[in-house]
């Protein structure tokens, strides 16, 4: 059986989305804890630069994105299915808005000063202001949405997904897909992470049932590794041989190029390597670490730039 081995912290809203989906599917997984903050050195000697949270690891093969995360777990159990064939389109783009749009919306509200108290209910004032300037650069010094506009917005939102959930029990049809694992994460957040700010769902009462019931989904089976041990499991590994896709080039750029890869919004912490591969739904690139040895680095088309590497 493959080892999947989820790099991932407990209150990460997009780990949560990972986790129900390995439930649904019934994968056992290892779950490696990292820090929510740079620096991370572990992270860093597998995925070369990127440090968004999570990232799965099946050897020495590393996958970024939690979009390309779930059609890896689909290929390795397409049964129960993320892409029920009737919408198979239609899940895709409805998870892809909730990622993009509703995530940050639904943040924004969370993170108002009543949130913030109960997130940070334990931590220190240096530790808070250590975690506020860490997303700051990730968004790359935009500002947070304002709480009261965030609230509005999220308010709307889930009037839509309401009208979705009227005549069904999940967002397209009688069985879950990616769309709903996509849009439950932060709606999971705003219940489990900071309650206080959870009235909000009270006037759509069928998008609060719909939390429930994904949430019964649970998370299978998980075995603790450390971050040394997984980076071990690297260094004896031998990535998989790359799919026989064909090369689709965009940028006039070779296979066999320096490149680099970075997120085009939050997150745009680069990745170099080699380019083994540019399909039409991803990115492989190959770098050699000292303490993760060779790996080959897994990023989605959607979302991320790719570009030559300065000489």
């Amino acid at each position: 059986m493959t080892q999947l081995v989820l790099h991932h912290y407990p209150v990460s809203p997009f780990a949560e989305k990972i986790r129900l989906i390995l439930g649904y599917k019934q994968l056992p997984w290892i779950s490696v804890i990292i820090p929510n903050i740079m620096p991370k050195p572990d992270v860093v000697a597998l995925t070369g630069g990127y440090r968004r949270t999570p990232f799965l690891q099946i050897g020495a093969d590393i996958y970024c994105d939690t979009a390309l995360i779930c059609d890896v777990l689909e290929q390795l159990a397409p049964h129960p299915t993320l892409y029920p064939e009737a919408c198979k389109g239609e899940a895709r783009i409805v998870a892809q808005w909730a990622d993009s749009l509703l995530f940050p919306v639904a943040m924004a509200y969370n993170f108002q000063p009543a949130g913030v108290a109960q997130v940070f209910a334990d931590a220190t004032p240096e530790q808070i202001k250590s975690f506020v300037q860490d997303r700051a650069a990730m968004r790359g010094g935009a500002p947070r949405m304002p709480g009261p506009d965030a609230g509005a917005m999220y308010k709307s939102y889930l009037r839509r997904l309401a009208n979705m959930l009227d005549d069904r029990p999940f967002l397209l049809g009688e069985q879950p897909s990616v769309a709903d694992f996509s849009v439950y994460h932060p709606l999971w957040f705003t219940v489990n992470k900071t309650p206080v700010m959870a009235g909000i769902l009270d006037a759509t009462p069928n998008v609060r049932t719909w939390i429930d019931r994904m949430a019964k989904l649970g998370h299978c089976t998980s075995q603790d590794m450390t971050s040394t041990q997984a980076l071990a499991l690297s260094k004896a590994s031998t990535p998989a041989p790359l799919p026989k896709e064909a090369f689709q080039d965009e940028h006039g750029i070779a296979l066999g190029s320096e490149v680099v890869v970075v997120a085009e919004s939050f997150g745009l912490e680069p990745t170099q390597g080699t380019l083994l591969a540019a399909t039409r739904t991803r990115y492989v690139l190959r770098r050699a670490d000292p303490r993760a040895g060779i790996v080959h680095v897994h990023f989605p088309r959607t979302g991320f730039i790719l570009k030559k590497a300065e000489a």
